[in-house]
């Protein structure tokens, strides 16, 4: 296919990977996620699917999703619901405090929009260490996380970043949330954590 195509065609089918097998990726994440407290083994398995892609280059990125799937959520289970719980309890903070007026109410929705943007970073970063080291441990995973997430501002920043981006600019496309949404911050994690970078 390759030789019949154009070098600018191989080129635009090469720049057309980054958008399919990403979105491939997020459609297994939200399939996966429909148990609702399955969203962070969902998501964790998208994180190994995508890191096959990454470094092996197995496109197979939706089967590899649920085919990891069972691993992911042996061990994350009980992390997944202790975190829909708190984001549950996050919500509705922060919907009642939308609706007060008092000057401290101010005060601390500024802390709950501080303790989402760490919960959406710390999952985003334990996705991608999960996806990264399939056979550790949930400790191991969740001291990659810390790092990966918080151990630099501006690796912090760019994968809060990312995470809004990639749902914002993918509203255009049908379910484009759903698909790129989960799978593109998770991309940038994992290059992030690639150990043949050297970022601070």
């Amino acid at each position: 296919m390759q030789a019949i195509l154009p070098s600018g065609g191989t080129a635009l089918l090469r720049r057309l990977e980054f958008i399919a097998y990403p979105a491939a990726a997020g459609a297994a994440c939200t399939v996966l996620s429909l148990g609702v407290v399955s969203w962070l083994p969902a998501l964790a398995a998208m994180g190994h699917a995508l890191q096959l892609w990454r470094t092996e280059g197995d496109s197979r990125v939706f089967a590899n999703s649920f085919a990891a799937f069972p691993r992911y959520w042996r061990a994350l289970w009980r992390h997944g619901l202790l975190s829909t719980v708190a984001a549950v309890v996050l919500v509705a903070n922060t919907l009642y405090l939308l609706g007060r007026s008092e000057p401290w109410a101010f005060v601390v929705l500024a802390a709950q929009v501080g303790i989402g943007a760490a919960f959406v970073i710390h999952h985003v970063a334990l996705a991608a260490e999960a996806g990264r080291a399939r056979e550790g441990s949930v400790r191991s995973w969740s001291a990659g996380a810390l790092a990966l997430g918080f151990g630099s501002p501006a690796r912090g920043t760019a994968l809060l970043g990312a995470v809004v981006s990639a749902v914002l600019l993918s509203l255009v496309v049908p379910l484009g949330p759903l698909l790129l949404g989960p799978s593109v911050p998770v991309l940038l994690a994992l290059s992030f954590a690639d150990p043949r970078r050297h970022i601070s």
